[in-house]
């Protein structure tokens, strides 16, 4: 265990430390304020505050996690061996910036808080953030940063053994519109045949009666391909299907339809299933509760994990709402219209209410990855490698890729074209994830 001297035990640094070193590096941390304490430890320790008490490793503290509430807070970002960092930390210090007040402000989303602009969905982009503006959003800095202080460490005890970290995948499949013609109910099917016709659209209008009357299957109806795919690979996909009320936002089917249950049980059978919080449920946890409970009568089991509508996250209140209703997960954090690491890691981590002061048990899967990023990318092998990069990046510090596919961008359409093998690229990223093939 490492033992952790500072000044003030406070919940900023408790949660900093535990991130970097017990679900980055695998090392259990524990904190004193007294030096007897500290000098007794036999084991692995630094200090943590303004001064070092002696030749022990130190990393002189940044304000940032003995403060409260949010402030105008300084940064100045500079490079540090191929990657950046900021609040620095002195030549005394045994690293060169203050890494868990670096950790802190970017996993808490800490700018997130802070006045920005939004685009109009009301989410905050990209563009805004510093990772962004300094030219770092493509690396797991955080996670690069746990591993500089692994290094310091290991020169100290060289003794100690370090738990081994493996690289993982997690691959997320939105279902936001689980068919594009079927089981839309008939006020929904004239709509769509009218605007098709009015707006020439000859040949969707030819695909829509194809599929109706049973000739073609549903160019969104890619489940069969899923779950054979699924079949191949050890570790599970989770699937997020829309069961929210039709609204301007939200069009998926009806929640009551017989196929539609009998879709989202029968990729419950081979997936993990989760909910795509409606866009109108984002703001009202009544609404939310109630798709809850609708989820869990179909799954018939607990409601694990959520992502919602248009990746729209409104902190502190989205988070809140599912930290009330017990959900453990959530697979929101991340960017539509860029690749990278909105909160700096490739870990997932628990999320810290800024306004409360309090780790809360709700963890945030970031994703890092979105088949509409791609798009960005003309060719295959563009996306392909761009892809390439982001994998090489996690796995340089053992974290978990989090992909962010949709079941209609495995479908024929020419935009999405390629798109299964990207999915069963990042698939086989992962050694021995494949499930042998039996032999007769």
């Amino acid at each position: 265990m490492l033992l952790v001297y500072t000044h003030k035990i406070t919940p900023r640094v408790q949660y900093a430390f535990k991130h970097l070193c017990t679900r980055i590096l695998g090392i259990p941390v524990s904190f004193t304020t007294t030096i007897e304490e500290f000098i007794a430890h036999d084991s692995i320790k630094m200090s943590y505050t303004k001064k070092a008490l002696s030749n022990e490793i130190f990393v002189k503290s940044h304000e940032l996690l003995f403060e409260q509430g949010l402030s105008d807070v300084e940064i100045n970002v500079q490079e540090w061996y191929g990657t950046k960092c900021f609040f620095p930390a002195g030549e005394n210090s045994a690293l060169p910036y203050d890494i868990f007040a670096a950790a802190f402000y970017l996993i808490s989303r800490y700018e997130e808080y802070l006045p920005h602009v939004k685009d109009d969905y009301g989410r905050f982009t990209a563009t805004e953030s510093l990772a962004f503006k300094e030219g770092f959003l493509h690396q797991p800095v955080v996670d690069i940063w746990a591993y500089r202080l692994k290094t310091v460490l290991e020169q100290k005890f060289e003794n100690f053994k370090f738990p081994k970290q493996i690289y993982k995948v997690q691959p997320i499949i939105d279902v936001p519109v689980a068919y594009l013609f079927k089981q839309k109910g008939l006020m929904r099917i004239i709509g769509g045949t009218l605007n098709e016709v009015f707006n020439l659209k000859l040949k969707q209008l030819s695909q829509r009666f194809l599929v109706l009357f049973g000739f073609k299957r549903d160019p969104y109806d890619t489940f069969k391909w899923i779950i054979n795919k699924q079949k191949q690979y050890k570790f599970k996909f989770i699937v997020f299907f829309l069961i929210g009320d039709f609204s301007t936002y939200d069009k998926n089917v009806n929640v009551n339809k017989k196929e539609f249950v009998s879709l989202i049980k029968s990729v419950g059978d081979y997936c993990k299933v989760g909910l795509k919080v409606s866009f109108l449920a984002l703001e009202d946890i009544l609404r939310l509760k109630k798709e809850k409970k609708k989820m869990e009568s179909i799954t018939n089991y607990e409601l694990e994990a959520t992502r919602n509508s248009f990746s729209k996250i409104n902190l502190p209140h989205s988070y809140r709402n599912l930290v009330e209703l017990e959900i453990k997960q959530d697979y929101t954090m991340g960017y539509l219209n860029y690749m990278g690491f909105r909160a700096g890691t490739c870990t997932p981590f628990l999320y810290y209410d800024l306004d409360y002061e309090i780790r809360t048990p709700l963890i945030i899967n970031s994703f890092h990855c979105i088949d509409h990023a791609l798009l960005k990318h003309q060719s295959q092998l563009d996306k392909s490698e761009a892809l390439e990069r982001m994998i090489k990046e996690v796995k340089k510090v053992n974290g978990t890729f989090t992909p962010v596919f949709h079941n209609y961008s495995f479908g024929d359409e020419p935009t999405w074209k390629g798109y299964r093998k990207l999915f069963t690229q990042i698939l086989n990223s992962v050694e021995g994830g494949n499930i042998p093939k039996k032999t007769a």
